[in-house]
C-alpha cells in the first residue's frame, strides 16, 4: 500500500478572488481530508494559486505560484500525483489561453510519471478544434476522469474518450458544509450577519451578477425586475459579489438603473467560501448569474431563479429539472419578476423545496465520490 502520506497537487482557478472556484478548492480539499480519514491516509495537498500566501493562509495548505515553472515542477517532482479541478478550466469562451494551460500542467505530471486525476470538471465550450486531440491524449492517460454535468461528457465522448472512463458527478461544492471542518484555517459562522440583512426582518432577496454583455442590457433588465419585486413585496435586497472586483461594478451598475431603490446593500467582505455560504442560507431567494451562487443556493435549500449567460448554467438547473428564467440575449423584466414573486410566497418556498428536496440529495450525497475515487487509488496503487 506504500506510504500513509501522499502529496497531491491541485490545479485550478485558485487565488483569483471568485468564491466560487475558491469553493470548489475547499469542497475538494474536505472531500480529500474525509476520505483520507475514511481509508487510513494523510493527505498532504499543495494548491497550484495565483496568490499562495493568500491560498496558505486561508485553507493552512501548501500552495505554490501556478505560473513559476521551477517550484510547480519541483512540487510536482515530490508528488504522489495531480488532482486538474473542478470548475470551468478547460474552455476557450473567456479566450485561448486556459486550454493549453490546464492541459500543460497535466501532461508535466503525466512526463514525470504522476498518476493524474480529472475532478469533476465541467469541460467546454471548446470551439478551436485544434484543441481535441490534445485533450483526448492527455485524458486518455489520466487515471480518473470525473466531469460535473452529461453534457461535459457527451463533449469528451465526441472528441474520443471513451464512455467507460468517464464518471458523470455534482459539482464539488455541492458537498460544501455550512461551517468548515477541523484542519482549515477558517472562521466559523453561525446565525445571519446583519450587515447582510441589512438588519432588518424583511425577505432577504440575493442577487449574483457579472458583467456579460457590452451595452450591460442583462444588468438594466434586471434592474426592471427587482424594482417590480420592490413595487409589490416589502423585501431587502442584498447582492453577493462572487468574484471582486467585477462583480461589485456590475451590482453597482444594477443598483444605478433601479429608480429610488431602498433597502439594497452590497455584502462586500465575503472573503471566505463559506462566509458566502452562510450568507445565501440567509436568503429567502437567490437570483443569480454565477454558478456557484445557484449551486450555494441548491445546497442550503434556497429558492432560486437562475439568469444564463453560459451553457453550465443551463446543465446545472437542467439537473434540477429547471430552466433559466432569462438570459443575457433574452430577457424579460416581468417574467423574472413573477417568478420571484411567486417563490418568495409561502407556498412558492415549501413547494421549491418539496419539489428539489430529491435532486438536491442526490447531488449532495454522489459530491464525494471523485475523492473516494482518487484516495482509494492513491491508497492501493499510488
Amino acid at each position: 500500500m506504500g506510504s500513509s502520506t501522499k502529496r497531491i497537487i491541485i490545479s485550478g482557478y485558485y487565488g483569483f478572488k471568485n468564491s466560487g472556484d475558491e469553493a470548489v478548492l475547499q469542497s475538494i480539499l474536505l472531500a480529500l481530508a474525509a476520505e483520507s480519514v475514511k481509508q487510513g491516509i494523510t493527505i498532504e495537498p499543495i494548491v497550484l494559486s495565483i496568490d499562495p500566501e493568500r491560498t496558505s493562509r486561508t485553507y493552512g495548505v501548501q500552495s505554490v505560484h501556478r505560473m513559476r515553472l521551477a517550484p510547480v515542477l519541483k512540487a510536482i517532482r515530490q508528488s504522489h500525483g495531480l488532482i486538474s479541478g473542478g470548475g470551468s478550466l478547460l474552455q476557450d469562451a473567456t479566450g485561448r489561453k486556459s486550454i493549453p494551460y490546464y492541459l500543460g500542467i497535466i501532461k508535466l505530471a503525466q512526463w514525470l510519471g504522476k498518476p493524474t486525476f480529472i475532478y469533476a470538471q465541467g469541460v467546454g465550450p471548446v470551439q478551436s478544434k485544434t484543441f481535441h486531440p490534445f485533450i483526448r491524449s492527455i485524458f486518455r492517460k489520466c487515471r480518473y476522469v470525473s466531469v460535473r454535468d452529461e453534457e461535459s461528457a457527451q463533449l469528451l465522448q465526441h472528441i474520443g474518450l471513451p464512455r467507460e472512463q468517464l464518471e458523470v458527478v455534482p459539482d464539488p461544492v455541492m458537498g460544501l458544509p455550512l461551517q468548515a471542518g477541523d484542519g482549515l484555517n477558517v472562521n466559523t459562522l453561525s446565525g445571519t450577519d446583519p450587515n447582510i440583512a441589512g438588519g432588518s426582518s424583511k425577505p432577504i432577496i440575493g442577487v449574483s451578477v457579472r458583467i456579460w454583455n457590452e451595452n450591460r442590457s442583462e444588468l438594466h433588465q434586471l434592474a426592471k425586475s427587482l424594482q417590480l419585486i420592490q413595487a409589490e413585496r416589502d423585501v431587502h435586497i442584498c447582492f453577493l459579489p462572487f468574484h471582486l472586483p467585477g462583480d461589485i461594478e456590475a451590482s453597482q451598475i444594477v443598483i444605478e438603473h433601479m429608480q429610488a431603490a431602498g433597502n439594497v446593500s452590497i455584502a462586500e467582505d465575503l472573503v471566505h467560501p463559506q462566509q458566502m455560504l452562510a450568507a445565501v442560507k440567509a436568503c429567502d431567494l437567490l437570483i443569480g448569474m454565477r454558478l456557484h451562487s445557484l449551486i450555494y443556493a441548491a445546497s442550503q435549500r434556497v429558492p432560486l431563479i437562475g439568469i444564463s449567460y453560459d451553457p453550465k448554467i443551463d446543465q446545472f438547473l437542467h439537473r434540477l429539472d429547471m430552466k433559466a428564467a432569462a438570459t443575457t440575449n433574452e430577457f424579460i423584466p416581468e417574467d423574472l419578476a413573477a417568478t420571484a414573486i411567486e417563490l418568495l410566497t409561502d407556498k412558492g418556498q415549501v413547494d421549491w423545496v418539496e419539489s428539489k428536496k430529491a435532486s438536491i440529495t442526490k447531488l449532495q450525497s454522489e459530491a464525494h465520490r471523485p475523492a473516494q475515487q482518487i484516495v482509494n487509488y492513491l491508497v492501493y496503487r499510488g
